[in-house]
């Protein structure tokens, strides 16, 4: 009896030819954003649906843009966003790398190697380059984090803009530093944004606690309060409305000015209830009543309306204060404190700065016009996320490719003393590592091959410090990364090498790939459309 056809609406894909397909989709996806990596990388312009255009060096950014409907494509890209929420920097090396070892791994396919062997080999090779990296990491000065938070930055911006936002990623990663439990924390969220368009994006600062940009909800209302009370609503402070549908008739005019005057008296209790908790400062997501405006102005209270709920997360955070859902639940322990709560004009616009008991800082990006301010905040992102990890982790490496050539170099004599199979993957592992020094030359219009071997030749004819020398893109020759100041976190390397193995290896046990057959379906408006012109016809 026949085999009963069960996938007869299902395409499939299997063996090698499956293998080769997904392999293939890692390569275009890795050629899309190997040219953006190291200091001399090329930007991309991005362009949506709607014409909007966005120029970035940000390999992440890159491929989340994208239109990508390939599954192992995006097993790649889900990959490289991990790497941007672990450390903030690395998303293009983790692809790059991760290409590298299933374009390796499909040459050992062809000599006979099975996936699981190369999967073994890829496992053992990850586990001992961890192990040498954490070996060869050394603790960094003040300085030291500085330079690595800049050269994390290299080829996004210019060098004067590097320097400016590595020194503010720093101090802002210090001022939302804390210790809890004894476990010091260095909190990224805390840091807020404000963009300001009109001056140079060196002239970016930092302002320690919170600037928003909102305005006072009445102008008469004081501009300054210090060492106060804050309390933050989830809600407003208007006229309470009736409960459920309910149908109210009144039987004369009396009747209605008494419901409006109570009304307002409950308005005036809740206004009053602030008083009574001793609170100098209020914001609410919600608006106020003009009676409201007109109670909070003569008790001194300075208030702000329709404060987005996250920013009442951030001013929490601030001032140690507790998001309340009514004026009801207001009581002195759910307010904050105040150090300062300033109402005042940055450029054309009312802002609100607020420095509290508790750890925030608020980044003012600056650039001469919104596409720059946008870059310039994006790249402070990235800054302050490795600037955060440095905090915790001052371990670093050299970076430029020198500790992937040198990690290359032990893994092959690692493979050496590896029995089997297993020693093949070990060194198509290694030889993956170096498509980072490749790229790197590539992009700076270098011979790859010949900057790989020079680079390779420096290190094994060094007495020590091996680990250091790496190919200057300046100066087109090796020299000592370190002393040249191109340092990485360990932080950053470290989840690079283990993200790509993973990638890699969870494409390499995929052996079998189906594809449902989807018939070409009608929007459900335009079939209304037909539906009804069938209709008309008839």
């Amino acid at each position: 009896m026949a085999e009963a056809p069960v996938l007869e609406d299902t395409e499939r894909t299997t063996g090698r030819i499956a293998l080769r397909k997904n392999i293939a989709a890692a390569m275009a996806l890795s050629g899309a954003v190997r040219s953006t990596l190291g200091p001399k990388g090329l930007d991309k312009l991005l362009l949506d649906d709607e014409g909007r255009t966005l120029v970035t060096n940000d390999g992440v950014t890159v491929l989340e843009t994208a239109r990508v409907e390939h599954p192992v494509a995006r097993m790649l890209i889900d990959a490289s966003s991990a790497q941007d929420r672990a450390a903030r920097d690395g998303t293009t090396s983790a692809v790059v790398i991760a290409a590298e070892l299933l374009r390796n791994a499909w040459h050992l396919v062809l000599q006979g190697v099975h996936p699981s062997t190369i999967v073994r080999g890829y496992r053992m090779a990850e586990s001992e380059a961890i192990s040498h990296l954490e070996g060869l990491a050394f603790q960094g000065s003040e300085e030291d984090l500085t330079t690595a938070v800049r050269s994390s930055l290299a080829g996004k911006a210019s060098r004067a803009v590097q320097d400016r936002l590595a020194v503010l990623a720093m101090e802002a990663a210090q001022c939302v530093e804390r210790t809890v439990n004894g476990v010091l924390e260095v909190d990224p969220t805390r840091v807020s944004t404000v963009m300001a368009v009109g001056r140079p994006a060196t002239d970016s600062e930092i302002v320690e606690g919170l600037v928003l940009q909102k305005r006072r909800a009445h102008p008469d209302m004081v501009k300054l309060v210090e060492n106060g009370t804050i309390a933050l609503l989830d809600g407003g402070l208007e006229r309470r409305k009736m409960r459920g549908d309910v149908t109210f008739q009144a039987t004369s005019p009396d009747v209605l000015d008494a419901l409006r005057r109570r009304e307002i008296e409950r308005l005036l209790e809740d206004v009053d209830a602030v008083a009574a908790a001793q609170v100098n400062v209020l914001a609410v997501s919600g608006a106020i009543d003009d009676e409201a405006h007109r109670r909070l102005l003569e008790l001194g209270v300075q208030a702000f309306r329709r404060v987005p709920v996250d920013d009442l997360d951030l001013l929490a955070l601030a001032t140690g204060a507790t998001v309340l859902p009514h004026v009801d639940a207001l009581h002195k322990d759910a307010c904050g404190g105040v150090l300062e709560s300033r109402s005042h004009m940055l450029g054309d616009l009312h802002h609100w700065t607020v420095r509290g008991e508790g750890t925030a800082a608020t980044l003012i990006a600056r650039g001469s016009g919104d596409e720059i301010v946008e870059e310039t905040s994006r790249c402070f992102d990235d800054a302050l996320g490795v600037a955060a990890h440095l905090r915790k982790d001052r371990r670093l490496l050299v970076g430029g490719g020198a500790s992937h050539v040198h990690l290359a170099r032990h893994l092959r004599r690692f493979a050496e003393a590896t029995p089997g199979r297993e020693q093949m993957a070990i060194e198509a592992f290694a030889d993956a590592l170096e498509v980072i020094p490749r790229a790197l030359a590539e992009n700076a219009g270098l011979d790859p091959i010949d900057a790989l071997l020079d680079v390779t030749a420096a290190q094994a004819d060094a007495s020590s410090g091996a680990e250091r020398i790496g190919l200057h893109l300046e100066q087109h020759v090796p020299t000592d990364l370190g002393a040249a100041g191109v340092l990485e976190p360990l932080s950053v390397i470290r989840p690079t090498v283990s993200g790509a193995t993973e990638a890699a290896c969870a494409v390499l046990r995929i052996d079998d790939v189906l594809w449902a057959r989807l018939e070409a379906q009608i929007p459900d408006d335009i079939q209304a459309q037909l539906d009804a012109m069938g209709e008309q016809d008839a």
